[in-house]
């Protein structure tokens, strides 16, 4: 499971401190690279919250999580926020909680109690939806085949992400990777083996 769309929500108050969590959906590669623009945007729209932590998990390929206290007690934070993450079975979703201070000095069972929460309220405002691994091709082929190579991609459901019309057609298109076997054969028949078919990796 994955969130569809980006989220944000306010847990509760720990000794007047405030909790300020987003949560956004990633692709498998760039978990890390979403959990710091959303640092970024964090401390852009909360100059006056001290630290920022985060989490992210991500999968199938490649798998991988991580997080950060943002500068709290270690492991207060950020693996707090994960621990949400795991309870609900969550991937492809990064978690910041920004932390407001209130004036009074939070233990370490309070941080965690602070940050967690927070990742629980705004994982509950998320829309969470099932995860379905796509992979992405760069198919480049020539004009006279473009009608086999469109009827291919209609019959595989293929979402167009870009398109480049030079000297041939190149497209880059996403397709669900339970099929990607069948998608690849369906090509190589259509277009007599003269289309040239190769997944993209990042």
């Amino acid at each position: 499971m994955t969130i569809a769309e980006p989220a944000f929500a306010e847990g509760e108050r720990v000794k007047a401190s405030r909790f300020l969590a987003r949560a956004l959906p990633t692709a498998p590669e760039h978990g890390l690279a979403i959990a710091k623009a959303a640092l970024v945007e964090a401390r852009a729209d909360h100059p006056d919250a001290v630290h920022h932590a985060y989490a992210f998990r991500v999968a199938p390929e490649p798998e991988d999580f991580g997080w950060s206290d943002g500068g709290e007690p270690i492991g207060a934070a950020g693996r707090p926020i994960l621990q949400r993450l795991d309870q609900l079975g969550l991937i492809n979703t990064v978690v910041l909680v920004a932390r407001i201070p209130g004036g009074q000095k939070l233990a370490t069972g309070d941080l965690a109690k602070g940050y967690g929460d927070a990742a629980r309220a705004v994982l509950a405002a998320s829309q969470v939806v099932p995860f379905v691994p796509t992979t992405r091709y760069a198919i480049g082929f020539d004009y006279t085949l473009s009608g086999a190579v469109q009827g291919v991609l209609a019959a595989y459901a293929a979402k167009h992400e870009g398109a480049d019309y030079g000297a041939e057609v190149t497209l880059t298109v996403s397709i669900e990777s339970a099929v990607r076997a069948a998608f690849e054969a369906a090509l190589r028949d259509a277009s007599a083996g003269r289309a040239k078919v190769a997944r993209v990796t990042a």
